[in-house]
């Protein structure tokens, strides 16, 4: 009893090991990987067999059966399956995103047990990206582009600003796999041009660009009188006061001239012939009415007596003098 009980384990498992080594010795090989939607793949044996019968299935899901010249489809596959009686290669039309799995080939004659991954593509189209909001104010709101396609699967998303790569960080993050790109708080810099470039293993394509128009300033003021690093001037100078900001859109200005308002609005204050009292703090102040900020630079001017007048005082008493002795002179005849 023993002996039959050990005999019929040792057929169990040479039949087993048989199953292996077949396996082993034989590979599924898809007439393409990955396979387009649409199209018509081919499942071979390799090297090539003769068998006499088996059964195809994808996913423990039964595609058909055969027995020497007889075919069997299982329900879902009528009409775009079948199978090489010979050779027991499976051929499968109109292929969808679902037919990708792993096919698996089993027959009993010869012992076969052989299976192979395969994938199916669909070409991607129509590449397009949506924006939750074009207009957006630097540090106070969030830039959100959604990036999505008409057909397509198995999709790669990669993100570009301009020619330049954007990649995660503390303010930049990807969700719903990368087709979604959020930009928190962002800066005048993140203007864009943003683009979506998808992939996949069999084609790939590029959407528009888009633009955000972002608001910021005024800030980086800076002031600049007759274009020169000096802020000491003679009376009589002319003075041209220039006032540069960053702001989008750009600033509003208002002068001041020791804290009081001077009527004047825009990016340049001129004084014409200035005196003494005239020195003191110049101040620009500038405002953007988007952002709801405001920035300001002062410069102390000095304005002095000119020398030139100062040297012409001094010199006037002399020079009276010199001109009315040369008129003395010239008063008195000549002896001869």
């Amino acid at each position: 009893m023993e002996r039959n009980t050990c005999g019929a384990s040792t057929i169990v498992l040479l039949t087993l090991l048989q199953g292996f080594l077949a396996s082993d010795a034989v590979e599924v090989q898809p007439s393409m990987n990955p396979a387009v939607a649409g199209s018509t793949v081919t499942l071979s044996l390799f090297p090539p067999v003769t068998l006499t019968s088996g059964n195809w299935a994808v996913r423990e899901t039964f595609i058909l059966t055969w027995l020497g010249e007889q075919q069997a489809v299982f329900p879902g596959y009528t009409g775009r399956a079948s199978v090489n009686v010979t050779t027991g290669a499976l051929t499968l039309s109109s292929l969808t995103v679902t037919d990708s799995g792993v096919y698996k080939v089993q027959s009993g004659d010869p012992l076969l047990n052989a299976n192979v991954s395969l994938t199916v593509v669909e070409p991607i189209s129509n590449v397009t990206l949506n924006v939750n909001q074009s207009y957006l104010i630097e540090l106070q709101t969030s830039g959100l582009i959604k990036c999505s396609v008409s057909t397509g699967s198995s999709l790669f998303f990669l993100w570009m600003n301009g020619s330049s790569e954007v990649t995660a960080g503390d303010r930049v993050q990807f969700t719903d796999g990368n087709s979604t790109l959020n930009i928190v708080s962002v800066s005048r810099y993140d203007s864009g041009p943003f683009r979506c470039d998808v992939s996949n293993p069999i084609s790939n394509g590029t959407s528009d660009s888009v633009n955000f128009t972002i608001s910021y300033g005024p800030d980086n003021m800076r002031l600049t009188v007759n274009g020169l690093n000096t802020t000491s001037f003679s009376a009589g100078s002319n003075l041209s006061m220039l006032c540069f900001t960053e702001s989008n859109p750009p600033a509003h200005f208002q002068w001041t001239f020791r804290g009081n308002i001077v009527n004047v609005t825009g990016t340049m204050l001129e004084l014409f012939n200035v005196r003494e009292d005239q020195s003191g703090p110049y101040s620009c102040l500038a405002f953007n009415n988007l952002t709801n900020l405001h920035s300001n630079v002062t410069t102390h001017i000095t304005i002095s007596k000119s020398e030139q007048l100062e040297v012409n005082v001094f010199l006037l008493p002399l020079l009276m003098a010199g001109i009315f002795q040369i008129n003395l002179a010239l008063s008195v005849p000549r002896l001869l």
